[in-house]
């Protein structure tokens, strides 16, 4: 089966980097880089990556179903209606399911899903749909029982024995307690509680902490679209020394970068759709960091163009050109479930191919932007500003 990229890399290349925090006083010493870190994004289907460390693999759709939508502030989700929808995009082949603890209702949306499907599919489609979860703790003492009961809350929400990823997040740096949950979601990946264990929103810093504890981590899951290019400065270095994988979320930005908002104007009223959502709030604020709405418009322009010569959504454009960049194994698409359905955009993804006129032109727009990096920091440092 050939494969589409493939890093292999001693962890001791980490080396290279710039030095890190010292390890948690908490931390035993360990043999450092005992064994090297390969990730391979498979496979002669372009719909599927492998992400991989060691001997831990989940085989993932590179475009993720987000539901952080079902948490409220999209409009009233109905269970049954939503359910419905979900079977509808994995009979799409958008088989791979993105949550969290905290995302209101959707663990549980998809415990009733996976029944469905254990019930009205074949075997061998079950075996393509992914769940992967988030936990997101508040910053207590992470000891193995903690750690142990909330795993065991989302894997009874969700109705599976073994959970496919489990991407953790940690609000504060300032308590290493990160380090001690990450050993104790080790352990229970070891007893088959979970099958990949993951991270989301953190920085560089951390990551390479992490590896150097010699906790199997896969991927990342940060913020990264055109305009927050920020994954592919300090974290992108780092991944591509360890295989570690980048799992992307706002992507085409809440939908900003549409063409619902093609030649619109903020600034005058009922001159532009309101931005009624939460994702839509959040990532206007992006823009305003990045260059503010005129440049935002240019941006639009651009990638209408690229998208009118492939005969695609600018959506679909903007998908494809992250999914493009280093060390990216998937990116997600948030899901209306019940409300709104976007399968054909996100199934032209996998077609689509930018040629290098299509790349420079969008680039030529974004250097124009002001960095990000500056203005707000590495990956998720936007949750930890004061």
């Amino acid at each position: 089966m050939p494969l589409l990229h493939v890093c292999t890399s001693a962890a001791a290349n980490l080396k290279l980097l710039a030095p890190s925090a010292s390890r948690a006083p908490s931390t035993p010493p360990r043999r450092q880089f005992s064994r090297s870190v390969r990730c391979e994004v498979a496979v002669a289907d372009k719909r599927f990556a492998t992400v991989k460390n060691g001997s831990d693999e989940l085989e993932i759709c590179r475009v993720l179903n987000g539901m952080w939508q079902t948490s409220g502030g999209w409009g009233r989700i109905d269970r049954d209606d939503a359910v419905d929808a979900m079977l509808r995009y994995a009979d799409a082949g958008l088989s791979t399911f993105d949550m969290a603890d905290h995302y209101g209702p959707a663990e549980d949306l998809y415990g009733i899903f996976i029944n469905r499907v254990r019930r009205e599919r074949p075997p061998e489609y079950l075996e393509k749909v992914r769940g992967l979860t988030k936990w997101v703790p508040p910053p207590v003492k992470m000891t193995s029982a903690y750690v142990r009961n909330n795993i065991d809350i989302s894997r009874k929400r969700m109705d599976v024995a073994t959970l496919d990823m489990l991407q953790f997040h940690w609000w504060d740096y300032s308590n290493d307690g990160y380090l001690d949950a990450l050993k104790h979601l080790t352990d229970l990946k070891l007893e088959g509680k979970i099958k990949t264990v993951a991270l989301t929103n953190f920085d560089t810093e951390r990551l390479q902490i992490i590896l150097e504890n010699e906790i199997p981590v896969v991927s990342n899951q940060v913020q990264h679209s055109i305009v927050d290019m920020r994954p592919q400065q300090k974290m992108a270095e780092l991944c591509q020394l360890t295989g570690v994988k980048l799992i992307t979320y706002g992507t085409v930005m809440g939908g900003l970068l549409s063409e619902k908002f093609l030649d619109t104007n903020l600034s005058i009223p009922f001159a532009a759709p309101p931005l009624n959502t939460p994702s839509l709030q959040k990532y206007k604020r992006m823009v305003d960091a990045w260059g503010g709405w005129s440049l935002f418009q240019t941006l639009l322009r651009t990638l209408k163009t690229v998208a009118v010569k492939h005969g695609v959504s600018i959506p679909t454009v903007a998908v494809r050109y992250i999914l493009d960049q280093p060390s990216v194994a998937g990116s997600m698409v948030g899901v209306r479930l019940g409300l709104s359905e976007h399968i054909q955009d996100c199934n032209a993804i996998f077609s689509l191919t930018l040629d290098e006129e299509d790349v420079n032109s969008i680039r030529e727009i974004t250097k124009k932007g002001k960095d990000l990096m500056r203005i707000i920091g590495d990956c998720g440092d936007e949750y930890r500003r004061a």
